[in-house]
C-alpha cells in the first residue's frame, strides 16, 4: 500500500521510505580545495535533496549526464584526434589544426578548472589542486604532448565528477532526515479541516493527521489510540502504539487510523528539529586525523611544487645533455602525482559516512572526532536506571508500622514524592492515585542523593533512602541489605515509619549490550544511587564486571577518575542530564532517551534515540570501523604517490601513471570511504 502525505509531494511505503519526490533539487558549491560539509538545508521549505541520495529525484538523471557532458564532449574530440595522429591516414591534421582541434578537447574539461584555481588564489588559497593541474596539463601543451595534457585533465574531471557523485551519496543518509517533516499540516478549525505551514502552526492547535501521513510537530494524542512507524526518529520501523495523553512527535507516520494531535512545540523547537539542527552541525567537529591532512597538505603541496622546480631545474648544473623538454615533463608529472585530493576528499567523506551510517541506525554523533575517540573506548561506565534497566518502577510492598495509619502514611508520601520527577515517585503516585489536596506542604527540600523532606502538620516527613535516616538520626529496625529490591524509606516526626519496595525490569537487550561490549574487549562499570544490592543483583544478572551503588552525584565522578587515572578511554552512559558531571568528565558522554530530552540532547556527546543499550557496542563498531577506514585510505594514497612520485622524478613514470596515482587512487580511497555506509552493524 502506498501513502501520501498532506502535501502530496512525498510518497511512503508501509514502512516509512520515501518513494517520490518532485521537489527541486539543490546544488552544493565547493570552496578551494573541495569543501565536503553540508551547505546547510533550505529553511524556507525544510528539504535539502541531492542527487545520488538513493531517491528517484525528477530530472536526477538529466542533472548526472549534464555532469558528464563536458568529459563526454572531451572524450569524443581527443579519441578522434588520436585516432587522426595514428590510424586515418591524411594530410591536413598538422601544425595550428592539430593545436586547435586539441586545445577545443581540453576546454570544456580544462577551463572549470582554471577559473577554480583562479578563485582560490583571490581566496589566498594559491598552491589548490586546481593549480596543480592546470600548471601540469598548460605544460603539457608547452612541450607539444598535447594528448597527454588534454588525457590527464580529462581523467581528472571524470574524478571529479564521480567524487561528487560519491558526496552526495554519502550525505545520503543525513539528507533523508530532512524529508521526515511535512511542508504541510491540516489542523482544525471549528470542525472544519483547514492545510496551512507547518511552521505556521501555533500550540494548542488540533492537528489531523491521516493514516500514511507524518506528523510535523510535537504534541499530545488526543485520539484514544494510534500506531506509528518512529524510524525518522530510532532508525525502527517497528510500530510504536501511543495512548491518548501520550507524547507524539514530529516524523511520526501515522500508521491507521486518523488521529488527532495537539500541538504543544513550535514547529523550530521539535525534537525532530533539534536532532537535524545536531546532525547538520556534526561534521563541524574535526577529528584530529581530517584536522592533522588538512594542516598536512597546506605544507605538503607548496613543498612539492618546489621539488617539481627544481627537478626540473636543478639537473642543468649536473646533466651533460641536458634537455628542458624532457626535464620539464618530468616535474610535470611530478606535479600530477602530488594532488593531495586522494587524502583531502576521502578521509572528510569517511567520518562523514560514519556519522551517516550512524544516524541512520538512531545514534547521532555531533562530531567526527567522538567517532574517533568513541572507537578506542576501554571501560564503559554507565548507570542503572534508564539506561540497563527500562526506568518503569512499579511499588511492590508496601510496610508501614502498625503506630502509623497506612493510608494517610501514603497520602502524605504521594503528596511529598509529587513534588519530583523521579521514577520512583512516578511510581508511588500511579500506586496511591490522585493526590490529596488536603495535605499541605511546607518547607519542602530535595536533599541530593538521598531524597525528599517537608513539613507537614508541623511534623517532619522524610522519604528516601535509607542514607536519608541516618543523615536525621532516624533509628529503623531492619537491614536494608537483607532486601534486592529498591528500599523508600519513610521517617515522620522523627520516628520510622516504615517503607515501600519498588522494583524495576531489565531492558530486553541488556544482555545482548553486555555480550558484544565483552566480545569487542571493553569493560564495564555500573555506578547508581541505588542500594548496592539491587545493583550488585542486576550487574550479576547481566555479567558486567564491576558495579557500586549508594553514590552520590560526587561519588560516581570520583568513581570516573579512579578508572581514568588507570589511563583507561571512558565512555559515560547516562541521562545526560542529572549525570552532567560525570558525562563532562568521561572521554565520551552517550545520552540514553534522546528521543524524550531536549537536556540530553544539548549535553552527551553521542545521542542513542531509542534508548536501547545494544546501540552502545553498536556505536564503538561505528567508530572502529570509520576509523580503519580512514587509516586504510591514509595508508594506500601515501604509498601510491610515494612510488610513483619516486619513478615520476627518475623519468620512469609517464603522465599515465601520474593519472592513476592522483584521480585512481582518489577514487579508490572514495570508493573505501562509502563502503562504511553499505555495513551492517
Amino acid at each position: 500500500m502506498i501513502n501520501k502525505d498532506p502535501n502530496h509531494k512525498h510518497t511512503y511505503d508501509a514502512q516509512g521510505k520515501m518513494t517520490c519526490c518532485t521537489l527541486e533539487e539543490k546544488i552544493y558549491t565547493k570552496a578551494g580545495a573541495k569543501e565536503l560539509l553540508p551547505k546547510g538545508h533550505s529553511q524556507e521549505d525544510g528539504h535539502d535533496h541531492e542527487e545520488g541520495d538513493g531517491h528517484d529525484h525528477s530530472g536526477g538523471k538529466q542533472s548526472t549526464f549534464k555532469m558528464f557532458l563536458p568529459a563526454l564532449i572531451s572524450l569524443c574530440l581527443l579519441l578522434l584526434a588520436i585516432a587522426l595522429d595514428n590510424w586515418i591516414t591524411q594530410t591536413w591534421f598538422t601544425g595550428w589544426v592539430r593545436i586547435a582541434w586539441y586545445a577545443v578537447a581540453y576546454i570544456p574539461v580544462g577551463f572549470p578548472v582554471m577559473k577554480e584555481a583562479f578563485e582560490s588564489i583571490t581566496k589566498g588559497e594559491i598552491f589548490s589542486e586546481f593549480l596543480l593541474m592546470s600548471i601540469a596539463t598548460i605544460g603539457a601543451f608547452a612541450i607539444g604532448e598535447y594528448p597527454e595534457g588534454v588525457a590527464v585533465m580529462l581523467f581528472y574531471a571524470i574524478g571529479e565528477v564521480f567524487q561528487t557523485l560519491a558526496v552526495k551519496r554519502a550525505k545520503a543518509n543525513i539528507k533523508s532526515l530532512l524529508d521526515q517533516r511535512p511542508d504541510e499540516v491540516t489542523i482544525l478549525e471549528n470542525n472544519q479541516s483547514k492545510i496551512i505551514k507547518a511552521e505556521a502552526a501555533n500550540i494548542g492547535d488540533i492537528i489531523q493527521l491521516k493514516s500514511g501521513e507524518k506528523l510535523g510537530l510535537d504534541g499530545e494524542l488526543i485520539s484514544e489510540t494510534a500506531s506509528f512507524n518512529t524510524a525518522a526518529l530510532t532508525g525502527e520501523s517497528k510500530p510504536d502504539t501511543k495512548a491518548k495523553g501520550e507524547t507524539v512527535l514530529a516524523g511520526m507516520i501515522n500508521l491507521n487510523t486518523v488521529a488527532q494531535v495537539k500541538v504543544t512545540t513550535a514547529y523550530t523547537d521539535s525534537k525532530l528539529s533539534k536532532i537535524l539542527e545536531l546532525v547538520q552541525s556534526a561534521t563541524a567537529q574535526k577529528a584530529p586525523t581530517e584536522l592533522f591532512i588538512r594542516k598536512f597538505a597546506k605544507i605538503y603541496t607548496p613543498i612539492v611544487v618546489l621539488l617539481a622546480v627544481l627537478i626540473c631545474v636543478v639537473p642543468m648544473l649536473f646533466v651533460e645533455n641536458y634537455l628542458f623538454s624532457q626535464w620539464l615533463y618530468r616535474a610535470l608529472v611530478f606535479l600530477v602525482i602530488s594532488c593531495p585530493c586522494a587524502l583531502v576528499i576521502s578521509i572528510p567523506l569517511g567520518y562523514f559516512g560514519g556519522i551517516g551510517a550512524a544516524s541512520k541506525n538512531g545514534i547521532l554523533f555531533k562530531g567526527s572526532n567522538f567517532l574517533d575517540i568513541i572507537a578506542n573506548i576501554q571501560n564503559v561506565v554507565m548507570d542503572k536506571t534508564g539506561t540497563m534497566t527500562e526506568g518503569v518502577f512499579k511499588v511492590q510492598e508496601v510496610n508501614i508500622k502498625s503506630e502509623f495509619d497506612k493510608d494517610e502514611m501514603l497520602q502524605m508520601v504521594n503528596a511529598l514524592e509529587s513534588q519530583s520527577t523521579h521514577p520512583v515517585a512516578t511510581a508511588i503516585h500511579q500506586y496511591v492515585g490522585k493526590i490529596d489536596s488536603n495535605i499541605k506542604l511546607e518547607n519542602v527540600e530535595e536533599i541530593s542523593g538521598h531524597g525528599l523532606k517537608a513539613n507537614i502538620n508541623g511534623k517532619e516527613l522524610l522519604v528516601g533512602n535509607f542514607k536519608l535516616m541516618d543523615k536525621f538520626s532516624i533509628q529503623y529496625d531492619i537491614d536494608p541489605n537483607t532486601i534486592v529490591y529498591t528500599l523508600i524509606a519513610i521517617a515522620y516526626d522523627k520516628k520510622f515509619a516504615g517503607y515501600l519496595t519498588i522494583a524495576d525490569s531489565i531492558k530486553e537487550d541488556a544482555q545482548e549490550a553486555v555480550n558484544k561490549l565483552h566480545s569487542m574487549n571493553v569493560k564495564m562499570t555500573m555506578l547508581s544511587g541505588d542500594k548496592t544490592s539491587v545493583v550488585e543483583f542486576v550487574a550479576d544478572k547481566l555479567g558486567i564486571d564491576n558495579a557500586f551503588g549508594d553514590l552520590l552525584p560526587e561519588d560516581k565522578v570520583n568513581k570516573v577518575k579512579e578508572i581514568k587515572d588507570r589511563s583507561e578511554t571512558v565512555a559515560f552512559v547516562g541521562d545526560g542530564v542529572n549525570d552532567a558531571p560525570v558525562v563532562a568528565l568521561s572521554n565520551v558522554g552517550i545520552a540514553m532517551g534522546g528521543l524524550g530530552s531536549d537536556a540530553t540532547i544539548e549535553t552527551a556527546d553521542v545521542v542513542i534515540q531509542d534508548d536501547k543499550p545494544s546501540k552502545i557496542a553498536m556505536a564503538i563498531n561505528i567508530g572502529k570501523q570509520t576509523k580503519k577506514i580512514v587509516w586504510q585510505n591514509i595508508i594506500l594514497a601515501f604509498a601510491v604517490k610515494a612510488v610513483v612520485l619516486v619513478l615520476g622524478a627518475g623519468g620512469l613514470a609517464t603522465m599515465w601513471e601520474a593519472v592513476f596515482a592522483d584521480v585512481g587512487v582518489a577514487l579508490l580511497a572514495i570508493l573505501n570511504a562509502v563502503r562504511i555506509q553499505r555495513m551492517k552493524f
